[in-house]
């Protein structure tokens, strides 16, 4: 490494960092919008491709397999992106805390947006064959690569760039951008699904995925006026950015790393299983209108944008986690009396278990991870450590939740039974992981220390 390491160990007596320099409110303004929209082309991505999964992917890309199959080989394609996603954190966290946070945003936001372009111009099945399910898989690992380290990035710059005690409204406007993508998505594939069954698996589906190159465009001209946070110009005028991120957050942020890769792997199981199997199993198992899905999930979308800012706000008043623990207790008792509530088919009844789906696991938990999470981190590594400890969960969560879901449905002769008690327990261990985190509200991001440093240390290297 190119810095000394003893404010990272039991060397009595570190250099103090000096105070970063406040972003003023037009850089504060920036990087509120330039998380916002690039969260909402990132999600938007996700939800018309899972949509996609759930609705026409089955008969475009694996038309030879019956239902069942499809949709299990159509979700295991939707879980590439996932497995690509540490992938992708590893590579894009290392130039995070090295080159800064601006242009790694960037970078992703052109991967994200072609990579989804380009699902719209690929061939289907019955055009090339195999070849044409094998380059949905590519262009859905190169989409997944891309989002790696794209809501850790604007987490961490949003939480650095804002005043304290205001990060946690701040960094929580990151999932109201992700409700936005949602409800784009949503409206998209409404739009289409107005079109003759015949021109929807022809030509329509394809509007939807070119859209992303408007959204991408928009996004763009955002972050092209980026500032860096106030924490990275410090540590850039200190020249102690360093050389390795990745090797420091597994030398010395292991715990952090740990506690967000627990404490994310259950909330984004019960996001992606509201957000993307529920869509299929309201069609396939319940029976409702194919229509009617993207309207709930936008109506859903809407209010846990709105749930994301409230809990980011109350996470300011009362402390991090105790919201966070709240939810997820809420949260482990959920699935039973979501699928009660489904299975009834009443239209009223699903949309407010949407509702809440993704009031509590959607946005509004995720909204107190966007200031929770870069908070546990010390100032060198955080773009590394927040990265990596959420998008490997990724991978043990929302990734496979789909797959799992759809799975346990087919193995247990469609009881949702075994669905909800999974969801349960993904849940349990992020309440486990949650309990045993520190509080983090308000400390100083200039601190190359953890939260999870034992209290001798904290004081050994904070600021005199």
């Amino acid at each position: 490494m190119d810095t000394p390491t003893g404010s990272l160990t039991s060397d009595p007596t570190p250099p103090a960092p000096a105070d970063p320099a406040p972003a003023d409110p037009r850089a504060v303004r920036r990087a509120a919008w330039a998380g916002l929209v690039g969260t909402a082309l990132e999600q938007y991505d996700f939800v018309i491709y899972g949509t996609a999964s759930a609705l026409v992917f089955g008969d475009l890309f694996f038309p030879n397999a019956s239902p069942a199959v499809a949709l299990l080989a159509s979700f295991a394609a939707y879980a590439v992106g996932f497995a690509a996603r540490p992938l992708g954190g590893l590579f894009f966290s290392r130039f995070g805390d090295r080159l800064g946070r601006k242009w790694i945003l960037i970078t992703t936001l052109f991967l994200m947006g072609g990579s989804t372009f380009a699902i719209g111009l690929l061939p289907t099945y019955s055009q090339v064959g195999v070849l044409a399910p094998a380059l949905l898989v590519l262009c859905r690992f190169f989409q997944g690569f891309g989002a790696g380290a794209e809501q850790s990035g604007g987490a961490t710059l949003l939480t650095e760039t804002a005043v304290t005690g205001r990060r946690g409204r701040l960094a929580s406007l990151v999932m109201t951008g992700a409700a936005l993508g949602t409800v784009m998505g949503a409206v998209a594939w409404i739009l289409v699904q107005t079109l003759p069954d015949d021109q929807l698996m022809s030509w329509g589906w394809r509007l939807v995925f070119a859209s992303s190159l408007l959204v991408t465009v928009a996004a763009m001209v955002i972050r092209r006026k980026l500032s860096e946070s106030p924490v990275f110009q410090d540590l850039k005028r200190r020249h102690e950015k360093p050389k390795s991120p990745v090797k420091e957050v597994f030398r010395h942020g292991r715990k952090p790393m740990l506690l967000v890769l627990f404490m994310n792997a259950g909330i984004s199981a019960q996001s992606y299983t509201y957000q993307v199997f529920m869509a299929s199993y309201l069609v396939s198992t319940v029976g409702v209108d194919a229509s009617f899905v993207p309207k709930v999930l936008m109506i859903g979308a809407a209010c846990g944008g709105l749930a994301a800012i409230g809990f980011g706000i109350l996470s300011d008043r009362v402390g991090r986690k105790p919201v966070y623990t709240s939810i997820l207790t809420a949260l482990v008792l959920l699935p039973g009396p979501s699928f009660v509530a489904l299975n009834t088919g009443s239209p009223a009844a699903i949309t407010v278990t949407m509702i809440i789906g993704f009031v509590l696991a959607g946005q509004g938990a995720v909204g107190v991870q966007m200031s929770y999470f870069p908070e546990l981190f010390g100032s060198r590594y955080r773009y590394a450590g927040v990265t990596l400890g959420r998008e490997f969960s990724s991978v043990l969560g929302g990734g496979v939740a789909p797959l799992i879901c759809a799975s346990l449905l087919t193995a247990f002769s469609g009881s949702w039974i075994p669905v909800a008690v999974y969801m349960m327990l993904m849940m349990i261990v992020s309440l486990v992981a949650a309990l045993m985190a520190p509080e983090t509200r308000d400390r100083d991001l200039a601190s190359p220390v953890d939260a999870t440093a034992p209290a001798r240390s904290l004081t050994e290297t904070s600021p005199q």
